[in-house]
């Protein structure tokens, strides 16, 4: 199976950059289109269905991470244009894992590309692997790429 697609998850941390660069490598084998995705992970700001109750000191931090985000991910999708043919940028809001498998889904994604933080006892207890669940539950292959 050769990908079509390949997406590549950032949170823009220094983890997500070999991933990237892994995946801008095979969408240049495959001659596939690279997909660069980051969710805004919205657990930190409440439940997006009670958008409209949110404080508006919280409102606007939540506009400036968007706005933000979608001005580094304008610099990726550049940056890698320069080595890909086809690369498109996206931003979603909401559970990482879970915007990340929908995400795929919808575009037809054939691989997944993303970094993982490699943590391990309490702290992987208490934050939990947005890696290790896209791994659970996606539907097309998913590399991850640990950092140390």
């Amino acid at each position: 199976m050769i990908p079509k697609k390949i997406l590549v998850c950032t949170d823009f941390s220094e983890n997500s950059v070999p991933a990237r660069v892994l995946a801008i490598e095979f969408a240049r084998a495959f001659q596939a289109e690279l997909l660069i995705l980051h969710v805004v992970n919205t657990r930190f700001f409440g439940y997006p269905t009670f958008a409209d109750r949110i404080p508006m000191d919280l409102a606007l931090i939540q506009q400036n991470i968007e706005e933000g985000a979608a001005e580094e991910l304008e610099l990726l999708a550049n940056d890698s244009s320069r080595e890909v043919e086809h690369v498109r940028a996206f931003r979603r809001s909401g559970a990482p894992a879970e915007e990340i498998i929908k995400f795929a889904e919808e575009e037809g994604v054939g691989l997944i590309v993303m970094g993982t933080h490699g943590w391990t006892g309490v702290r992987h207890l208490i934050l939990g692997s947005t890696a290790e669940n896209v791994v659970r539950m996606a539907n097309c292959p998913v590399l991850t790429v640990r950092v140390e």
